[in-house]
């Protein structure tokens, strides 16, 4: 066979894909808009590497902090700055105030100036924040006079709350603040960081299960319009064409139907990209810019699409008898077999085995092997759900008119129906392992804070050691304060400048005390040894030398804020013993609770001040009131939400990605079984019309979609909910955790994919509708 007749056959194809009337161009569209969607997602997808390296860089860039053992001392070129981080309800806002020692201090990226005192610059979203009608009280903690805005190179996405303002009098080393000195932003020697294990798993295991519904996707668009094209090769043999021709001329048309919905797909991701700047997701915001795809995935994703489409279609072929006088497609096929389809879940099963109990401290995963062993199992629901389907709908009973046409239908053509659900089935599958694994190595990467909530909404680290007691007073008086309790804490050693053993000091008037321990009798003056309990009191002999009557400990004896600072204090010979509260404000006291008589003053420069407030619930923005007398308090204070639990920074980014990108892949699902539900009902006009015309209602027909929508999914998705559970509890003992199951989450992801298909079923009433008129029977 030469090649020129491979090219006629091929551009024939291509011609029936564009020239072949309004049905022609009806089923390419409808495959362009299925590939696009793919196509566009999987571009999103290969750019989003490089929206975590753009979002990388602007924070290595703006890096403000610097450990390092001895202070930079103060020249022209350096520049005083304080983190002053706030929230606006549920927004979180990046503050810094600014004050340059000199006229070669750094600049911030994105601003061109420093603003002068009493002035700010702005991040644009900030800016449209201010100007609304409600941010009165956001107006009132940021008092400063707006000359500007931040530029792009300053912050990590359009939608980011970000200010820079000028001011006058910051002191570097302020105890309770981060007030540094530097000559330069950004970190110019960053260490690399260490990879988890555990972690590096997971986002392998996202990728596949986000990626793989796409691919089952695009090829299902591909066989858009499979039995009209089938009936126009019929008519092709009976012309002359051998059964090699047709397949080429298939080919063709497929190669340039997936084409198109490569240029479909490369629209919709441009313009997706221009509308990613004005909008947020799950609190996170992008610039167009950051959505750069990588060169080589792009190049990847073009050639594999129209491999993907050509492939599919061949194979599709091979259980359809195209002859000259029509289409062997009615005939009872072949029964599936099974033993092949278990191989490919089972061979997935057999990559993952090696790798468990791996966990965080056995070395890295192989990449590969968990790459391919995942691939295998959601393959395998694909080629185990056609099966499944057949034998199903083989052993129904008749029923009701709407239920015979389902059943009928199903039987005719069970592998169409398992296509079309397929893809919901894998996603399902996919985000039931990737439930279970976040769920089962949650422990390792969310910790007890050891803070209780219900004690204490609003934590508030001060930067003035003296300024504890009005500071508490006035955040007392605030709107919407139940309590507020203040306390400083300090270090307390048994030598001077040696550190090696410690204990914690905690000062306060007797009522701020009592929040931490149980008191027998208080006045000021007192001094009270801080004991645990739960343990015994004699356990600790450091402690008990620490403590012993007549002894001199020393107060922040050796890594104080301010350095040399090594204060002694005199433990009374009467030192009563107390023990900790159940829920303490302060669980991490363990030494000497002291009132403010019994504090030496030269001391004063080591205590850390912190103000505990509880608010009112029914007081609307109670929490907004607290930190702007915190901030009219102590500008450079540090305002936290107490919070039970701390997430690590790295895993709460990764399941924030994983969430937007399975909302995208499910918008994906919905939109491409729309696509898929509109062509079927297109292809069975003409039927539909006539079962009409003969008396059948069209409530009857309308059940039969709905049935015949039901039946495949249900059994997609119990199917899906096997593979997913097996999935999870085999990647849970490769990161060595235990293996738990969460049925309600289970429940609800199977939910969610059955509220999808039925959603989509729904919307395609109307068009039924209109598809069953007399007129739908009208031939040319």
């Amino acid at each position: 066979m030469s090649l020129r007749q491979y090219a006629r056959d091929l551009g024939m194809g291509a011609r029936f894909a564009v020239t072949g009337g309004r049905e022609g161009w009806v089923r390419t569209a409808l495959t362009a808009v299925g590939v696009g969607m793919g196509v566009a997602l999987l571009l999103l997808t290969t750019a989003l590497p490089g929206v975590v390296s753009a979002r990388h860089a602007v924070e290595n860039a703006r890096t403000d902090y610097m450990f390092t053992p001895h202070p930079l001392p103060k020249g022209d070129d350096t520049l005083l700055l304080a983190a002053t981080d706030t929230w606006w309800r549920a927004k979180p806002i990046r503050g810094r105030l600014l004050e340059p020692e000199g006229p070669k201090a750094p600049t911030p990226p994105g601003i061109g100036r420093f603003p002068a005192e009493g002035e700010m610059l702005v991040s644009p979203e900030l800016g449209h924040l201010l100007a609304a009608g409600d941010a009165k009280l956001l107006r009132e903690r940021l008092p400063y006079r707006i000359t500007g805005t931040i530029g792009a190179k300053g912050l990590l996405g359009p939608r980011e709350l970000a200010y820079y303002a000028g001011t006058e009098g910051l002191k570097p080393g302020t105890p309770g603040a981060r007030v540094e000195r530097l000559r330069s932003f950004g970190d110019p020697h960053p260490e690399p960081e260490h990879t988890d294990p555990v972690l590096l798993m997971i986002t392998l295991v996202s990728f596949v299960v986000l990626l793989m519904p796409v691919a089952v996707f695009i090829a299902a668009a591909v066989r858009f319009g499979g039995e009209r094209r089938d009936r126009r090769l019929a008519a092709l043999r009976l012309v002359g064409a051998d059964s090699r021709s047709t397949r080429r001329i298939a080919a063709g048309e497929a190669l340039t139907g997936s084409l198109i919905g490569l240029a479909v797909g490369a629209g919709l991701f441009l313009i997706g990209r221009q509308l990613a700047g004005s909008v947020t997701v799950m609190g996170e915001s992008f610039y167009p810019a950051y959505l750069d795809p990588s060169p080589l995935l792009v190049l990847l994703v073009a050639l594999a699409v129209p491999a993907c489409a050509v492939l599919v279609t061949l194979l599709a072929m091979r259980g359809v008898v195209v002859e000259p006088l029509g289409v062997v497609r009615t005939a009872v096929p072949a029964r599936r077999r099974l033993w092949w389809r278990l191989l490919l879940p089972l061979a997935g099963l057999a990559l993952l085995y090696p790798m468990i109990g791996h966990g965080r401290s056995n070395g890295d995963f192989n990449q590969y092997l968990v790459v391919a062993g995942v691939l295998l199992l959601l393959v395998g629901v694909t080629s185990l759900l056609p099966w499944l389907v057949e034998r199903a709908v083989a052993r129904l009973d008749p029923g009701a008119l709407s239920w015979q046409l389902a059943v009928r239908r199903l039987q005719l053509s069970s592998g169409t129906a398992a296509r079309t659900v397929n893809g919901v089935a894998v996603a399902v599958a996919g985000a039931i392992a990737l439930q279970m694994l976040f769920a089962g190595v949650q422990s390792q990467y969310v910790t007890d804070s050891g803070k209780d909530p219900a004690r204490a909404q609003l934590e508030i680290d001060l930067s003035d050691h003296a300024q504890v007691g009005p500071a508490a007073a006035a955040v007392a008086r605030t709107q919407g304060v139940r309590t507020s309790v203040g306390l400083a804490t300090a270090s307390l050693g048994a030598k001077a400048r040696d550190a090696d053993v410690s204990f914690s000091l905690v000062m306060g008037d007797c009522a701020a005390l009592r929040e931490v321990a149980h008191l027998p009798s208080c006045r000021d003056g007192d001094t009270f040894a801080l004991i645990d309990p739960e343990s015994d009191p004699t356990y600790d002999p450091y402690r008990d030398a620490l403590l012993r009557p007549g002894h001199a400990a020393y107060i922040d004896p050796a890594y104080a804020d301010i350095p040399g600072l090594a204060v002694p204090i005199t433990i009374p010979e009467h030192l009563r013993r107390v023990t900790s509260r159940k829920d303490p404000l302060m669980p991490s006291a363990t030494g000497l609770l002291v009132t403010p008589a019994a504090f030496p003053k030269a001391a004063e420069p080591a205590l850390l001040g912190q103000v505990f407030v509880r608010t009112d619930p029914a007081v609307p923005n109670a929490q907004e009131y607290v930190r702007n007398t915190a901030a009219r308090v102590d500008p450079v204070s540090d305002i936290m939400a107490v919070t039970p639990t701390e997430t690590s920074a790295r895993y709460a980014s990764l399941r924030t990605g994983t969430l937007i990108g399975a909302s995208c892949v499910l918008m994906l699902i919905g939109a491409s079984l729309l696509v898929s539900q509109l062509e079927q009902l297109r292809e069975r006009r003409r039927l539909l019309s006539a079962l009409v015309a003969f008396g059948t209602r069209r409530r009857t027909l309308g059940l039969s979609v709905l049935w015949q929508a039901a039946l495949p999914i249900t059994l997609g998705l119990l199917l899906a909910a096997v593979v997913g559970v097996s999935l999870g509890a085999v990647l849970l003992r490769m990161s060595a955790a235990k293996v738990t199951v969460v049925w309600s989450d289970v429940l609800a992801l199977t939910g969610v994919g059955a509220g999808v298909v039925l959603a989509v079923t729904l919307l395609t009433l109307p068009p039924l509708l209109r598809m069953t008129r007399p007129d739908g029977l009208r031939t040319e």
